[in-house]
């Protein structure tokens, strides 16, 4: 009788135990997992949120980069062109922005993480690695930029109405025809992402300590809004030849210097006309970026 009491208490001790902790070990990984999609999902929603808001004033910005116009003459075109084509090309950028904004703040908070744990290097250093793999990845989703350029440019509204028909236009000068631009972008995405992660915290800690929720959202507001303005006069130029290099169907794929030079002696060779439309895309970008910032900021509270 002792012995078939020892055996039944000692199946019951082997029994209860690994029923709890493997149930916490399944658990627990699928916690973390939802966590680490956190900073990729605030970031799509705040790319959403932007580009809702802000694509008219995109769309002005972009016929004057394209034609070295004056704000008023862009206006004027978007009013001929009327209410119906206003946000005709949005699709591409609702695509590009929420994807590559995702990657952008998610893959910075991996690779960042990563590299501290795996490198011995200051954190500076792998925090500008993450920043700039994470800008190569975004290049990845280049046809969408391309396609929306293309979709803006009213030199284009005869040949095709909407995105499926402006990639079809591109599908029979092969996939190369997709990632014209590819070069500035990648310098664009990559230096940017350096400069705005690792300028963003220093700039917030010199704003006036907030206390409040809505002092909160106006500080990450006025702090990626001054970043954003900040980083799309400096690129505008880039831009600018990103631009005219996209706006070509076939024919010869020319490099970066030869259409900046082309551009150059176009506009008289004179720096401020290469400038022209940088004060509404800094008034943009200071707007598109506070919105940024702040919903990023606020739904990694909430979520």
């Amino acid at each position: 009788r002792k012995i078939l009491s020892n055996m039944m208490d000692s199946e019951a001790h082997e029994k209860r135990p690994p029923i709890l902790t493997s149930s916490k070990q399944d658990i627990s990984p699928h916690i973390t997992n939802v966590g680490e999609m956190k900073h990729y999902l605030c970031g799509c929603c705040a790319a959403f949120n932007n580009v809702a808001i802000t694509f008219p004033i995109q769309k002005v910005l972009f016929r004057q980069q394209l034609y070295g116009i004056k704000t008023r003459d862009a206006i004027l075109q978007l009013r001929r062109d009327g209410f119906r084509n206003l946000y005709r090309g949005i699709l591409p950028p609702l695509m590009q922005k929420t994807t590559t904004l995702a990657l952008m703040f998610g893959l910075y908070e991996d690779l960042s993480c990563l590299l501290h744990k795996h490198v011995s290097a200051p954190e500076f250093a792998t925090s500008g690695v993450a920043a700039v793999l994470a800008g190569t990845t975004e290049a990845i989703f280049t046809p969408l930029e391309r396609v929306q350029t293309l979709l803006q440019d009213h030199k284009h509204h005869d040949k095709f109405t909407n995105t499926y028909q402006a990639f079809k236009a591109l599908k029979c000068h092969g996939i190369g025809e997709y990632y014209r631009g590819l070069v500035p972008i990648l310098f664009r995405n990559g230096l940017s992402n350096v400069l705005f992660f690792g300028l963003r915290g220093p700039i917030k800690e010199h704003l006036p300590t907030a206390t409040t929720h809505s002092a909160h959202l106006v500080n990450d507001f006025i702090c990626g809004g001054l970043l954003g303005a900040m980083l799309g006069f400096l690129f505008f130029p880039i831009n600018v030849v990103k631009t005219r290099i996209q706006s070509q169907i076939g024919g010869e794929f020319q490099s970066f210097p030869k259409v900046f030079q082309k551009i150059w002696l176009e506009r008289d060779r004179k720096l401020i006309n290469l400038f022209r439309g940088a004060h509404l895309n800094y008034h943009r970008s200071l707007i598109s970026w506070g919105i940024i910032n702040a919903t990023y900021e606020f739904l990694l509270k909430v979520i």
